[in-house]
């Protein structure tokens, strides 16, 4: 199943205010709309943003350009949602703008937007499709079961995962909203196919055991996923390491500071 792009569920009709606006153009938008937050274009590029806090203590006739923020924060169509998600949820901001290669604006992702892409997302589709990769590549024949799998059991095969997506994890676990992990059973332990943020988070939180799809395999075979764990000398959960969010490349791919005159 191809991953759902923010082109897949972002807005294209986006309400926006001309750079050579007055504030009371943005009181007249948030009237006709009840939106809080408009994109500030010229000719069609973003050149900031503009919300409904920009306009206190201000009068009507102050110019856009001196209220908008100049530090956007914007996605690109082909961006993974889960990656939109991501920069939302980081920055605190509801909208991000939606811009082409020259910084035409073309559309709006919004929080509900993202969460509406994740309702719909809820599905065991890339077990079944993990499962038919071992079908083909070890002629097994591996059953599913759902089931609880004990946190000190884990085998990671990722070597490292991001503070700020483990932080969301962190939350989504203490609200009961976490999805499961998807582990391959295996003599004494489990191996972890998806959901290193998740399992990291629960073994913080000091959880003991998560839900997860379990993978069966009954014929005596030794996994890909374990010879590069034992390539990247992991062991446990503690040997992941953690990246800071300012190393994250989303960071420097979606905030874009735009040049004044």
């Amino acid at each position: 199943m191809d991953k759902k792009k923010v082109r897949d569920y972002m807005t294209y009709d986006v309400v926006s205010i001309d750079a050579k606006g007055t504030a009371k153009d943005v009181i007249n938008a948030i009237r006709d709309t009840h939106h809080d937050g408009f994109p500030v274009i010229d000719n069609r590029k973003v050149v900031g943003y503009v919300s409904a806090r920009d306009l206190l203590f201000v009068y009507p006739h102050t110019p856009i350009e001196k209220l908008m923020s100049r530090h956007l924060i914007v996605a690109a169509p082909d961006m993974d949602i889960n990656d939109a998600a991501r920069v939302i949820f980081r920055s605190g901001i509801q909208k991000l703008p939606v811009v082409d290669d020259d910084n035409n604006l073309i559309g709006i992702i919004s929080n509900a937007d993202v969460i509406r892409s994740q309702i719909e997302h809820v599905s065991p589709d890339k077990v079944f499709k993990f499962i038919d990769t071992l079908r083909q590549l070890h002629d097994v024949e591996p059953t599913m079961v759902r089931g609880r799998v004990a946190i000190q059991n884990i085998l990671p095969t990722q070597s490292k995962i991001y503070q700020d997506e483990l932080e969301g994890r962190m939350y989504e676990i203490q609200k009961g909203l976490a999805e499961p992990l998807m582990v391959v059973r295996r003599p004494g332990r489990f191996v972890l196919v998806d959901g290193h943020h998740r399992a990291v988070a629960a073994h913080r939180l000091g959880i003991k055991e998560l839900d997860a799809y379990i993978i069966e395999i009954d014929e005596d075979i030794e996994l890909g996923l374990e010879r590069t764990a034992r390539d990247m000398h992991l062991s446990t959960l503690d040997d992941i390491k953690i990246l800071d969010y300012a190393r994250h490349p989303l960071v420097a791919l979606t905030h874009r500071l735009v040049k004044q005159g």
